[in-house]
């Protein structure tokens, strides 16, 4: 059984991280998007509301669950059972950090692959960041993100949590 884990702070999540775990989800026998807690970040949703709010979105995927982690990557791979590592990419940019992080994790454990996934073209400029900048300036983000997400960024940002 083909299990993976793909990584993320999905801070919030998108349709771009979407489009990755829908992908995904299609090629491995069980997906576990696994919630990352960075100490370097200020998130504007706390580990437990971005599992809750991933969960609700893909509540339609059978194969996939949803955890929280910290530490060290391939040690929660292992933990999980998990042979590979699924890293969305939207430009080169992105490849040349993802790429050394993926050497890394493989020195770590040989036995982890880490499988890169392009996002589709349409997601390809789509970042959490950006979502949250526009939505904070009081763009419209409802192509970007699902209606629940929307919904609870515009609470967040009107109690005042957005960063």
């Amino acid at each position: 059984m083909a299990k993976a884990v793909y990584p993320g702070s999905f801070d919030p999540i998108t349709y771009g991280h979407l489009d990755v775990i829908r992908r995904a989800a299609a090629v491995f026998d069980e997906l576990n998007v696994a919630v990352v807690h960075n100490p370097n970040k200020n998130p504007l949703f706390s580990l437990s509301e971005r599992v809750e709010l991933i969960r609700a979105c893909t509540s339609d995927l059978p194969n996939v669950t949803v955890s929280q982690f910290e530490g060290l990557l391939v040690k929660y791979v292992e933990e999980q059972g998990a042979q590979v590592i699924v890293k969305g990419l939207r430009a080169v940019s992105d490849f040349e950090y993802e790429f050394q992080m993926a050497l890394m994790n493989r020195k770590q454990n040989p036995h982890i692959e880490t499988l890169f996934m392009m996002t589709s073209g349409r997601y390809s400029y789509l970042s959490s960041s950006l979502v949250k900048e526009v939505l904070r300036l009081g763009g419209c983000v409802r192509e970007l993100v699902p209606p629940l997400v929307e919904e609870r960024m515009r609470q967040a940002i009107m109690r005042g949590d957005a960063k």
